[in-house]
C-alpha cells in the first residue's frame, strides 16, 4: 500500500468562507470600500480624538474595529493563499500587492492608536467611566502599554509605509528560498517538509544521509541566509534604539505583555535544568543504541522499539476528538468543526509551506490550520497541538475582533494541552510496558524539542542580536554561535558533523517573529503546571480552563493563572513545569527496556 492509500483522503481547505479566488469582485469591493472608509475615518477624527467624550471614543473604536477587521481578513485571505504555494510568481505578486494595498489604506487609520496614546492617564480614568467604553479597556491598556516607546507621529507613519520595502520583503525572500529549495535524495528531489521527515526514519543510513544532505544544501544557500539574518538584525536594532527598548527581548516581552524579569526567569530555570533535562535524556538514548554518543542524526531516530506504525488521517481525528471530548465535550464539538469543514489543508505539496499553523483569520469568519501529515505519532501530536489553536481561536473569537488576539506567552496554553490530553488518552491504550515506554520516550523528546531547543533558540538570537549592533556577522560566525549553543543545551552525548553548523539557516522563526520562541517554552511549563492542577481532581477546572481560553486577550497572564493558584513570577513555577519531564525522565530509568 502507498503512503497516499495508507493515509486515507487528506482534507484541503476552502478559502471562500474568505473570499471565492484571487479576482474576486468582492475582494476588489472590499479593498475599495476600506480604502474610502479609513479615509473618511481619517477626515471625521484625525487630530480630535483627545476631545472625544467617552461615549463618541467608543463609537470610534468600533468603526476602527470594523474597518480594521476587514483589512485584516484581505490580509489572511491573501496569507492562506500563498502558504497554499509559497513558490508560485503569481500567487507571490498577489500576495505581495496584497500587503501594499492594506498597508497603504492602513496608513490612514495609523494616527487613532497614536492619538489615544497622548490622552494623559487621568483623562482616560474620565473617559473610562462611560458604559459604551469600559468594554474596550482590555484593548486601550494594551494600546497604551507601548505609550512609553512610541515616537512622533510621522515617524511612525515612515515605519509603517517603509516595513513593505524593509522587513517584509526580507520575510518573503526568506520565505520563496525555503520553499524553492530541493534537496537530492537518492534520485528525488525534495522539499524541505520531505527530507525533515527522514530524520526520524527506521533506518540509520536513511537518517544520516538525509540529514548531511540536508545541511549541506543550506549551507549552499548561506550568504542569502546570512544576509537576510543580518539585516533584520540591524534593522531591529534600528528601531529599538530610536524606540529606547534596553534589549532586543524587550519589545517582544512588551508584545506578549510580559515582564522582562519573568521571561529572565524562565530562560534561566531552563539552562539550569539542561544536565537533568536533555544531558540526561539524550545519555540514555545513546545508551539504548549502545553507544556512549549519539551522531545528531539520531536525536530524533525512533528507538529500536517504537510503534512505526502510520496512522491515517481518520484514525487520528478519532483519536484527538475522543481526548477532547474525554476532557470537555465542548472542547470536542468546537474541534470537530474544523473536520466537519474545510478549514484544514494536510496534504504535502511541492512549494507549499513547511511545518504546521493555525490562522485564526477574524472573528467574523474562522480560524484555518495548514498541516503537513504524514500518518506517524508525531504527526498525530501536531494536529492535536493545532487544532487546540484552533479551538481557542473560534473561543476568543467572541471577544471581537480588537480583542481576540492572545499574546504569544498565553497562545500556546491551549495547543499544548491538547497535546497533553491526546497523549494521555493514547497513553491510557497501551497495551505493554514496551509500547508505554515508546510513548513515554517520544514525549520526552517532545518536550525537550519545545522547552529546552526553543530556549536554546533564544540564546542564539541573543547572542546574534548583540553581535551584530557591533557589526555585521560572517555566515560561518554566526554558524559558530547556532553549534555552541546546541552542544551547551543539548549535552555531551550528541556529537555534530561540520554540515550541522548550517541548521540555523531553517528555523522560519528567528526571520518570522524574533524572540517568539521562548514562547514555547513558556506554554509547555505552563500547561504543566496546569495539568498538574487539572489531575489534582478540581471539579471546577474545565470551567475556569474554558473561560482562559475565551478569554482571548482581555486578561493578562496573571489574572488568567490567578484561579488555578498559579504564578509565572514565582520561580517554583517553572521549577514544578520542568519537574514534570524530569518525572517522566524517571519513569524511563525505571523501565529502561
Amino acid at each position: 500500500m502507498s503512503m497516499k492509500d495508507s493515509l486515507g483522503v487528506l482534507p484541503e481547505w476552502d478559502l471562500s468562507d474568505l473570499y471565492s479566488d484571487r479576482d474576486s469582485k468582492e475582494l476588489a469591493c472590499d479593498i475599495e470600500n476600506s480604502s474610502k472608509a479609513a479615509k473618511a475615518f481619517e477626515q471625521t477624527y484625525k487630530h480630535k480624538v483627545g476631545a472625544l467624550s467617552g461615549t463618541k471614543l467608543a463609537v470610534a473604536i468600533e468603526e476602527f474595529e470594523r474597518i480594521d477587521e476587514q483589512l485584516s481578513a484581505i490580509l489572511s485571505f491573501a496569507g492562506l493563499v500563498h502558504a497554499g504555494n509559497v513558490s508560485d510568481p503569481e500567487i507571490g505578486r498577489f500576495y505581495q500587492t496584497s500587503q501594499e494595498k492594506v498597508n497603504e489604506i492602513s496608513s490612514s487609520l495609523l494616527f487613532f492608536t497614536l492619538e489615544i496614546n497622548q490622552i494623559d492617564d487621568a483623562n482616560l480614568d474620565e473617559l473610562l467611566k462611560t458604559d459604551e467604553l469600559v468594554h474596550y479597556h482590555p484593548w486601550l491598556r494594551d494600546v497604551r502599554a507601548m505609550r512609553p516607546y512610541q515616537l512622533d507621529d510621522k515617524l511612525e507613519e515612515l515605519l509603517h509605509e517603509k516595513s513593505m520595502s524593509g522587513r517584509t520583503a526580507w520575510v518573503r525572500l526568506f520565505d520563496q528560498t525555503i520553499a524553492e529549495m530541493r534537496f537530492p535524495f537518492r534520485g528525488r528531489k525534495m522539499t524541505e517538509t520531505e527530507i525533515l521527515n527522514l530524520f526520524s526514519d527506521p533506518e540509520t543510513e536513511v537518517r544520516k544521509e538525509a540529514a548531511e544532505c540536508f545541511g549541506r544544501v543550506l549551507g549552499e544557500n548561506a550568504k542569502t541566509f546570512a544576509l537576510i539574518t543580518n539585516t533584520l538584525a540591524k534593522d531591529k536594532e534600528i528601531e529599538n534604539r530610536w524606540r529606547g527598548f534596553a534589549r532586543p527581548i524587550s519589545a517582544r516581552n512588551l508584545s506578549n505583555f510580559v515582564e522582562d524579569e519573568v521571561v529572565d526567569a524562565l530562560i534561566e530555570a531552563v539552562r539550569s535544568a539542561y544536565p537533568r533535562l536533555s544531558h540526561r535524556y539524550y545519555t540514555l538514548k545513546a545508551k539504548w543504541f549502545g553507544s556512549e554518543q549519539l551522531d545528531y542524526w539520531d536525536r530524533n531516530a525512533p528507538l529500536p522499539h517504537s510503534d512505526n506504525r502510520i496512522i491515517a488521517w481518520d484514525d487520528a481525528k478519532k483519536i484527538i476528538i475522543n481526548a477532547y471530548g474525554e476532557f470537555s465535550p465542548r472542547l470536542a464539538t468546537v474541534g470537530q468543526r474544523f473536520f466537519d469543514n474545510a478549514w484544514i489543508d494536510a496534504p504535502v505539496r511541492p512549494g507549499k509551506a513547511s511545518g504546521a499553523f493555525a490562522h485564526p483569520t477574524v472573528p467574523s469568519a474562522h480560524p484555518y490550520l495548514l498541516l503537513n501529515y504524514q500518518g506517524k505519532v508525531r504527526d498525530v501530536m501536531t494536529l492535536a497541538h493545532e487544532l487546540g489553536h484552533g479551538v481557542h481561536q473560534v473561543l476568543a473569537a467572541e471577544q471581537g475582533h480588537l480583542m481576540a488576539d492572545t499574546p504569544l506567552t498565553l497562545a500556546e496554553t491551549a495547543s499544548v494541552f491538547g497535546e497533553m490530553l491526546t497523549f494521555k488518552s493514547m497513553l491510557k491504550t497501551t497495551r505493554s510496558q514496551t509500547e508505554r515506554f515508546a510513548m513515554i520516550a517520544g514525549k520526552v523528546e517532545d518536550m525537550l524539542n519545545t522547552v529546552v531547543r526553543q530556549t536554546a533558540f533564544c540564546e542564539f538570537e541573543k547572542q546574534v542580536h548583540a553581535e551584530r549592533k557591533i557589526g555585521e556577522i560572517t555566515p560561518d560566525r554566526i554558524g559558530d554561535i547556532w553549534l555552541s549553543g546546541q552542544e551547551k543545551s543539548l549535552g555531551p552525548a550528541l556529537k555534530f558533523s561540520p554540515v550541522y553548523k548550517n541548521y540555523w539557516m531553517y528555523i522560519p522563526h528567528f526571520v518570522h517573529s524574533p524572540f517568539y520562541v521562548y514562547a514555547y517554552a513558556f506554554g509547555d511549563c505552563l500547561v504543566n503546571s496546569l495539568y498538574s492542577v487539572y489531575e489534582s481532581a478540581d471539579s471546577h477546572f474545565v470551567d475556569k480552563y474554558l473561560h482562559l481560553l475565551s478569554a482571548g486577550g482581555t486578561l493578562r497572564h496573571k489574572e488568567l493563572l490567578a484561579p488555578f493558584n498559579l504564578n509565572a513570577a514565582d520561580p517554583d513555577f517553572w521549577s514544578k513545569g520542568l519537574g514534570v519531564i524530569e518525572g517522566f525522565i524517571d519513569e524511563l530509568e525505571k523501565l529502561d527496556l
